[in-house]
């Protein structure tokens, strides 16, 4: 794990067509981090132009994300020679499958886990010494699999969330990223007008102590920041398991009928972080 690595400077982190240099100032307006995205969201026609764009149209280093793609190809190569005539230092790798992959980047990398054989090796992968976070995809990993929906359909049970495959694969991301001391991102929510899962998603993703969600329209951002900001009675009920736990010298005590331990404690801490983080941005 590196010294000092990178960190998300809030919690909504969102994609922007390299291909487009004219928003880039306005994604960064927008969201606390930028993607600025080299693969999927520029047609392969288009790459040559948005790898000039990228180094003409530069914006703050420390709020963007370069995503590149993947290993091996001759994109991939090309991406970093354009990254080199720039100030940008963080990069996200596409379809990401091995170590080895991430070390040879020479960037600080976040991990983007959306095939199969990254899934099997999101333990090793996450370990690189220059891997600072993962994320993960679903529709690319389905895509792998020979499936067709990452999602139950309407008509099934559950429609609109996961299906079990994905839910491995978000699950496994978060474990291995904790293992390993480095940040996690969760996944973008595709259904634009689909503000009820978003907010679902958010909710989850900060219940299982994600630092940051992708998105990939401007309108999904304030959904994001307020998931992953406490509201008031969290943030009342960590300051008050925060001064009983100074009475009890950190042993275990009663609030409200429930039973607060050390493990609630370190829950209640991360709230008060959030919280923090969240005041931070607003100012």
């Amino acid at each position: 794990m590196l010294v000092n690595a990178w960190l998300p400077s809030g919690p909504a982190m969102l994609f922007c067509p390299a291909d487009r240099p004219d928003r880039y100032q306005k994604a960064l307006e927008r969201a606390d981090v930028v993607i600025l995205d080299l693969e999927d969201a520029v047609a392969p026609e288009n790459r040559v132009a948005a790898r000039e764009a990228l180094i003409a149209n530069p914006i703050d280093p420390d709020r963007t994300v370069v995503r590149i793609n993947p290993a091996g190809t001759g994109d991939y190569r090309r991406d970093l020679a354009a990254l080199s005539d720039t100030n940008y230092r963080v990069v996200m790798q596409a379809k990401a499958e091995t170590a080895t992959s991430i070390i040879e980047t020479a960037f600080q990398t976040i991990a983007l886990i959306e095939t199969p054989l990254g899934v099997v090796n999101v333990n090793e992968i996450a370990q690189a010494v220059n891997c600072i976070g993962l994320m993960w995809g679903a529709e690319d990993l389905v895509a792998g699999l020979g499936g067709k929906s990452s999602r139950f359909g309407q008509g099934e049970r559950g429609a609109g969330t996961y299906r079990d495959v994905a839910r491995y694969a978000r699950a496994m991301v978060r474990i291995s990223s904790a293992a390993a001391g480095i940040f996690a991102v969760d996944s973008v929510h595709i259904d634009i007008p689909d503000t009820d899962g978003l907010v679902a998603e958010v909710r989850d993703a900060v219940a299982l102590g994600y630092a940051a969600t992708a998105c990939i329209h401007p309108s999904q951002v304030e959904i994001i920041r307020a998931g992953y900001s406490p509201d008031a009675d969290e943030i009342d009920w960590a300051k008050q398991v925060l001064e009983k736990s100074e009475e009890y010298h950190g042993g275990v005590f009663s609030l409200d009928g429930q039973m607060i331990d050390g493990p609630v404690l370190r829950q209640a801490e991360a709230v008060l972080a959030r919280a923090a983080a969240a005041e931070n941005l607003d100012t």
